[in-house]
């Protein structure tokens, strides 16, 4: 008898209305969540109006389109809600920062149509390369006056300097010098002539020489793939008359770009670490691998996230234009002075190599790790960050 019991029980566990029951409750909560994500989507359109009313408003005013405080304040505020409502903070958060990023790429494609110096002229010398055909891409959806003085447009350089109100320099780091020299005497008395070369010290010396107006120079720390200016930086170097400048730096802003002065000097020196090394290590790097003939693609099936990452990285180097690399890793001799620093200094490591020195190492990643200090715990939030949106997407 127990066991025709227990034959009647699975029977009646597994019987279709049994079934139907539970498909008939799954159905249910279904439509409940289809209804909550229904409302969810309807809330993102009535938000996306009222950013569309609060840009009217930066853009009548020329204000800028990012506001960090607001934006951190509005993050705190709803990590504290989530939490209070047993929600995971980092996950709201996350939800969040792509709806901040978002409105702020809306927000920045309005204001690109947005003069802040409405009918100025705007000359860029080079404007047939691909950084040139950038901005002239900004400056022609913001409502200027633009012209482009390349190569072959010498002849016409009268024509295309009269009455403009700003310059910008967009060529090879070698060929700025004496393009500035051969474009000074053309130039109005006030327009403002600019740079957008990743040295800064040498650019800037040459312009103040050959134009006796506002200059000021430029390195936007982005590439012309970029799709938005939201939150790339553009490091702007005081030259002369930084007052006469702000206009330019002030229409950058507008698009979103985040602007940061310093002295020309101070931006050599860190580029050469911030780019000029970085970019020779991921060289050596992605050479070595190429010489020893590693099989990418079967590495990649035994790899971690963060390898995957860390060879994405030289991947991407190795994606882009050569020409353009060479001009940035061995700019100047500073650059290539640290540089040979730095092959030294891997050098000195072949001892402790070549015996096996486990103590040695140990005792020099301490010393290291001590240098990084806090930053260390930084750098392991933001790389666990960047791994978990790796893993999400492949």
């Amino acid at each position: 008898m127990k066991q025709d019991d227990r034959n009647r029980r699975q029977e009646e566990q597994t019987s279709p209305a049994g079934m139907s029951d539970v498909e008939t409750a799954l159905k249910e909560l279904r439509n409940k969540i289809d209804a909550v994500d229904e409302a969810v989507v309807e809330l993102l359109a009535e938000r996306q109006k009222v950013v569309d009313r609060v840009v009217a408003l930066k853009k009548a005013h020329n204000l800028p389109v990012r506001h960090p405080a607001r934006e951190e304040d509005l993050i705190s505020k709803r990590r504290q809600q989530g939490a209070a409502s047993e929600l995971d903070p980092d996950f709201i958060e996350d939800i969040y920062r792509t709806i901040i990023r978002r409105s702020r790429v809306e927000q920045a494609s309005s204001m690109a149509g947005k003069s802040v110096r409405p009918g100025a002229k705007v000359l860029i010398v080079g404007g047939e390369g691909r950084m040139g055909r950038y901005f002239r891409r900004c400056f022609v959806d913001a409502d200027y006056e633009v012209r482009s003085l390349d190569r072959n447009d010498w002849w016409d350089v009268d024509r295309l300097c009269r009455e403009i109100d700003l310059a910008i320099l967009s060529v090879p780091i070698e060929q700025t010098e004496a393009i500035a020299v051969r474009l000074g005497p053309h130039l109005p008395a006030e327009a403002v002539l600019s740079d957008m070369t990743s040295l800064k010290a040498m650019p800037l010396a040459a312009m103040m020489t050959a134009h006796s107006g506002p200059v000021v120079g430029l390195h936007p720390l982005f590439g012309p793939t970029t799709s938005t200016l939201d939150k790339q930086i553009i490091v702007a170097a005081p030259g002369r008359r930084s007052s006469d400048c702000q206009w330019l730096l002030d229409q950058f802003i507008s698009w979103g770009a985040i602007v940061m002065t310093a002295d020309a000097r101070e931006h050599d020196e860190i580029m050469d670490i911030v780019q000029a090394l970085r970019h020779f290590a991921t060289f050596a790097f992605g050479r070595f691998l190429s010489q020893k003939q590693i099989r990418l693609s079967r590495s990649l099936e035994f790899s971690s996230p963060i390898y995957r990452l860390e060879l994405g990285m030289v991947g991407r180097l190795f994606a882009q234009d050569p020409s353009l690399y060479c001009e940035i890793i061995l700019a100047s001799s500073q650059r290539r002075a640290l540089l040979k620093d730095y092959v030294a200094s891997m050098n000195e490591n072949l001892e402790m190599i070549e015996k096996g020195d486990k103590t040695r190492f140990q005792e020099e990643f301490m010393k290291i790790a001590d240098w990084f200090g806090a930053f260390s715990d930084q750098a392991m939030r933001e790389s666990t960050y960047l791994i978990n949106k790796l893993i999400e997407r492949f």
